[in-house]
């Protein structure tokens, strides 16, 4: 499906462009579309000479160990590049990309980005920063997993699942506009569904899960707390 130019701007690495320029990308542009739970890339799968972006909805990129257990390495929201090493070389997906929602899937080719970085070098600086953004992300998310205590983990989740996806002030606290199940949740922070459970018991004072992953906030600063390791649960 071809995509429109008020759709690539809708990218944040794109919507520093001006109309003319995200004209030339549209003729090298393809929307395609994924239901909730569909595998977009297989770990282990030749990436395509393409940047990969998240037009609508949200896709998870997971990696199975031998074991079998997953991790959810990163949640990709809408406007956000999936694999954006492809633009400097040939890789192989380092992980599987699933799609979390029903979700649209942009890719712009190489060719077209690697013009568009010659005559525009501010461009290509954006897509430096975009880089090292992803690098660092995966890197505190390795250190988290390593370091800091489960419960810390779950505190962090929670505030960036707040953040990316906004929340609503209710009688009751601040429900998060994001739904993630126990499952996603444990997946996300490197431990067991046995473990997230118990610790959503163990700090329901401050924060209450409810049956399809309804998450309400009904102590920021304790919650803050904890974030930070601060506070002895």
């Amino acid at each position: 499906m071809q995509v429109k130019v008020e759709q690539l701007r809708g990218i944040l690495l794109l919507s520093g462009l001006d109309m003319d320029q995200l004209a030339q990308l549209q003729a090298h542009a393809v929307v395609k579309q994924h239901l909730r739970g569909e595998i977009i890339l297989h770990e282990g799968d030749c990436l395509p000479a393409q940047l990969f972006a998240v037009l609508s909805g949200r896709i998870e990129v997971k990696k199975t160990a031998a074991t079998g257990k997953e991790t959810i390495l990163r949640t990709v929201h809408a406007g956000e590049l999936i694999a954006p090493p492809v633009l400097i070389g040939k890789f192989a997906a380092s992980a599987t990309i699933v799609a979390e929602q029903d979700c649209e899937i942009l890719t712009v080719e190489r060719t077209a980005l690697l013009e568009m970085m010659q005559t525009n070098p501010e461009f290509a600086l954006q897509i430096i920063a975009v880089l090292t953004e992803i690098i660092q992300n995966l890197h505190q998310v390795v250190h988290g997993l390593a370091s800091e205590r489960a419960i810390v983990r779950l505190a962090q989740f929670i505030q960036k699942a707040a953040i990316a996806e906004g929340t609503d002030v209710t009688a009751q606290g601040l429900e998060l506009r994001s739904h993630s199940s126990h499952y996603q949740i444990a997946c996300s922070i490197g431990i067991t569904y046995e473990e997230c459970v118990r610790l959503f018991k163990q700090i329901q004072a401050i924060v209450n899960y409810h049956r399809g992953g309804i998450i309400l906030v009904l102590d920021s600063a304790k919650l803050d707390a904890i974030a930070q390791g601060d506070c002895q649960i």
